[in-house]
């Protein structure tokens, strides 16, 4: 994959799951890698176990609901290696449960990280890579953002409004500064999305998820197939699940 090769890839959400998988991965095809999470000890972890299999990497402790936290993500980016060419906005939460239980909490935080973090990635790397004309914008929605179920009212709006996002950035910027944008749409993946759910009846109906997940290396393979295309070749959507997963 000559095209990931010392590119500089900023991935959110990167101390598990989707994101530490797409880190290693990208790190192994010669990508920079910048992982940013809250959890710093996790972080330094995949830091470690990047550098030890030969890969170049770096860490920022960063909340994504934070505006000022991720210009401080990308200008670290910026002094560090000089230019930031990807961002994945990979962070996100899922405590999913029944409208008429009245989480109205988590309904705030699904839309602080799940959508206010993807916007304000897109604010703190937006002005370097328009000035570049160059660059890729990565974020991750989700199946829940094609198809709402009883529980995903509130996690499905935030995933459609990040599919929304995307297509508006490309709309906007394709053309008039050559970035690219990507949505990545998972099914069900083996993650720590479900750790995020407090609602029991939605811990019951998730317990036999993990016997039908698709690790998260397959979803990271989108990702670095999408970053691979040619410059002049844009990866819009990609929607990927398990085989046996019908919705």
């Amino acid at each position: 994959m000559e095209k990931i090769e010392s590119k500089v890839v900023i991935i959110t959400g990167a101390s598990s799951g989707i994101g530490k998988a797409t880190a290693k991965l990208l790190a192994k095809k010669g990508a920079k890698v910048v992982l940013a999470a809250r959890r710093e000890e996790r972080l330094q972890e995949v830091v470690r176990e990047i550098e030890q299999e030969g890969g170049e990497a770096s860490m920022f402790k960063v909340d994504v609901t934070s505006s000022e936290d991720m210009k401080k993500l990308a200008d670290f980016a910026l002094k560090k290696y000089g230019r930031i060419d990807v961002l994945v906005n990979n962070a996100g939460i899922m405590p999913i449960s029944r409208l008429n239980e009245l989480r109205v909490e988590e309904w705030d935080r699904m839309i602080d990280v799940n959508i206010k973090g993807v916007l304000y990635g897109i604010a703190a790397v937006l002005p370097t890579m328009r000035e570049r004309r160059s660059g890729h914008i990565i974020n991750i929605a989700s199946v829940a953002g094609h198809v709402v179920m009883p529980t995903s009212a509130v996690y499905s709006a935030t995933k459609y409004s990040v599919r929304a996002i995307t297509e508006g950035l490309r709309q906007e910027e394709s053309a008039a500064s050559r970035i690219r944008a990507t949505i990545i749409s998972p099914g069900v993946t083996e993650t720590e999305l479900i750790h995020t759910v407090n609602s029991p009846e939605v811990q019951a109906m998730a317990a036999h998820l993990k016997e039908v997940s698709i690790s998260p290396d397959r979803i990271a393979s989108a990702i670095a197939h999408a970053i691979d295309m040619p410059e002049d070749t844009s990866v819009n959507e990609i929607v990927i699940r398990p085989t046996v997963q019908s919705m």
